[in-house]
């Protein structure tokens, strides 16, 4: 562990030097600061921040939906169907002790949402079979000890056409440019703008009406966290702070519609759209995201 000399920038990242900053703060002191930031952010954004232990937790969660993203990764291949993939989640959360947030959240009938090709989010498991060359957003959400991790992967069905291998590597790289700009003093339009630049100057386009959003205590907390914006607009981010960041992203137009069950969105133009998701937290220095996996193209 490298030391961290008087003179040094503080860890924190206030940009003062260490020695004008925490080097003779005690961890009450330390405590007592964070303390009064949550309330700030509590009574002016209705943000919850995350202490230590509640971050744990998360983690834990974390862990456990990994597990079953690369369970579902192992079982994905032309033939089965999306009813499989939900017995799968369903099966693992509940050996685990956890409990599948999707179900019956708001009348939501399954465990797990699974977007199939030009489906945005919120695909309901049936008995849809995959064929060679789908693509497959799987978003698994389970409950640990009352903690809520999210997270999502799109995955290639057999062998993937170009548009299919184009989608899934924009959707990915939207997602760890957006991750670039999470640290304190920048904000979440910060997120937004580093993701919308990318998908258009690739001639995508970022869906608007879902977004990222809070998490950890509750499945949908605050912040709101849009995949679109301007740099320096909306809430500065400071460490604690535990969202989801979840692009959204259409080969074509980003316009979308629902159908009559009330919960797939499909893309209007009927375009393939991909998806990755990950639930991190704001730390001191950066980011760490509680559900980890590569975002390498």
């Amino acid at each position: 562990m490298l030391k961290i000399r008087r003179n040094d920038p503080c860890p924190c990242g206030s940009g003062l030097k260490y020695k004008n900053c925490c080097m003779n703060k005690s961890e009450t002191s330390v405590s007592t600061d964070f303390d009064q930031l949550a309330k700030e952010y509590q009574k002016r954004y209705k943000i919850r921040l995350k202490g230590p232990k509640d971050i744990d937790a998360i983690r834990r969660a974390g862990d456990l939906t990994m597990d079953i993203l690369n369970a579902v990764e192992k079982i994905i291949e032309p033939g089965i169907s999306t009813e499989k993939i939900n017995h799968l989640v369903h099966k693992m959360t509940i050996e685990k002790g956890a409990i599948p947030a999707p179900l019956n959240y708001k009348g939501f009938p399954k465990s797990v949402c699974t977007s199939v090709n030009s489906v945005v989010c919120h695909g309901i498991p049936g008995d849809d079979i995959l064929q060679d060359g789908d693509i497959i957003n799987v978003d698994v959400t389970p409950i640990l000890n009352g903690y809520y991790a999210d997270a999502s992967k799109t995955y290639f069905v057999g062998t993937p056409d170009d548009d299919a291998r184009k989608i899934v590597s924009v959707a990915r790289e939207c997602l760890k440019l957006g991750l670039d700009e999470v640290k304190p003093g920048n904000t979440i339009g910060d997120i937004g703008w580093a993701i919308q630049q990318y998908a258009e100057k690739e001639h995508c386009s970022v869906v608007r009406e879902f977004i990222g959003h809070g998490v950890g205590f509750g499945f949908h907390e605050a912040p709101e966290v849009p995949h679109y914006g301007f740099q320096g607009e909306g809430i500065p981010l400071t460490a604690g702070m535990v969202f989801t960041v979840e692009p959204m992203i259409n080969l074509k137009d980003r316009y979308i519609y629902i159908l009559p069950d009330k919960w797939t969105v499909k893309t209007r133009d009927g375009s393939l759209s991909a998806q990755f998701e990950q639930t991190i937290v704001v730390t001191e220095t950066g980011y760490e995201s509680l559900t980890p996996y590569s975002l390498d193209n």
